[in-house]
């Protein structure tokens, strides 16, 4: 009896994804490959593992029965390579989805650790809103999603990246007081800038200001670098994280002002599926952990105290 590893692999990403193909791409490959790896790992095992169905892909009761232990094979191989401080030979593709806000505070310290923890392996990065990003790591388009809360769905791999404050920001050109609170009559003057409609931050801002003040104009977008953009414009006021804006406070182009009352704070998890994930993907997101961590440690150590509290009861 001969297999390889390749073979397992193979059987493994047709049985979590149900498609040669989207296998085939997910392995860098065609499909007449993984047909021909499935077949082969069939042939030394003298069993069916899987049958085709108008397109889709059923595994057989041997399969399913084998699922688990072909698993079991690809992560103790990378376990063997960890404990054998060989991680250099893992050549593997990690693919990554994350929000806007993890691009603009620790992104860049996390994929410096994970290269020198993994130095052969890629990362194919998704950068998107929390929503979809939790779409995509549900069909396993994304191995690991780093994003905030709220989920539609349970993952059984989490750790926790922090919480992250929100703040009203705005150019010091519009003279809006930042050592005092600003009253729902001046913040109602300019455009207020935010996330997209299908975020957390979208709904909180809308259901505010439809009680507080219904004309206000709320302008979303999908790019919150955008909106920090035309806030230093002195275009309207922007919502966001406070992470995201600190070099900007400390030079001075943009400014806190006290509205007293901000959305929920975001709290970040790194998501994952902890049956079905390989080492890298367990070890990758310890890593998104320890990076989180100490940006929110030298965040609070060299933060400045606010001038304003804000008061959201």
């Amino acid at each position: 009896m001969k297999f390889n590893l390749k073979q397992v692999e193979a059987f493994v990403w047709v049985a979590d994804l149900g498609n040669f193909r989207k296998a085939a791409a997910r392995l860098h490959t065609t499909q007449p490959n993984i047909s021909g790896r499935i077949a082969a790992l069939e042939t030394a095992l003298d069993t069916r593992l899987m049958e085709r169905d108008a397109g889709s892909v059923r595994l057989t009761s041997q399969g399913q029965k084998l699922l688990p232990y072909a698993r079991s094979v690809l992560q103790s191989t990378d376990t063997l390579l960890e404990i054998a401080g060989q991680n250099a030979l893992l050549d593997d593709v990690l693919k990554l989805g994350v929000t806007e806000m993890v691009v603009n505070t620790w992104l860049r310290d996390f994929l410096k650790r994970l290269k020198e923890h993994y130095p052969q392996v890629s990362v194919e990065l998704t950068v998107d809103v929390s929503v979809n990003i939790e779409k995509e790591l549900q069909e396993r388009s994304i191995d690991l999603a780093l994003q905030n809360e709220p989920f539609a769905h349970q993952t059984s791999g989490n750790i926790d990246l922090g919480t992250y404050p929100i703040i009203w920001v705005t150019s010091p050109a519009l003279n809006l007081p930042h050592d005092q609170a600003v009253t729902l009559m001046e913040i109602s003057a300019h455009p207020i800038f935010t996330h997209s409609r299908n975020t957390r931050l979208y709904e909180e801002i809308t259901h505010h200001f439809a009680q507080q003040h219904p004309g206000i104009r709320l302008v979303p977008s999908s790019n919150l670098a955008a909106c920090l953009h035309m806030a230093a414009d002195a275009m309207g006021i922007a919502s966001v994280p406070a992470a995201m804006v600190l070099n900007e406070l400390n030079s001075g182009e943009l400014v806190q002002i006290n509205y007293p009352w901000t959305p929920e704070s975001l709290h970040f998890l790194a998501r994952y599926e902890a049956e079905r994930s390989s080492r890298l993907v367990v070890r990758a997101a310890q890593i998104a952990g320890e990076s989180a961590r100490d940006f929110l440690r030298q965040q609070h150590n060299t933060r400045a105290t606010p001038p304003y509290e804000p008061n959201n009861d």
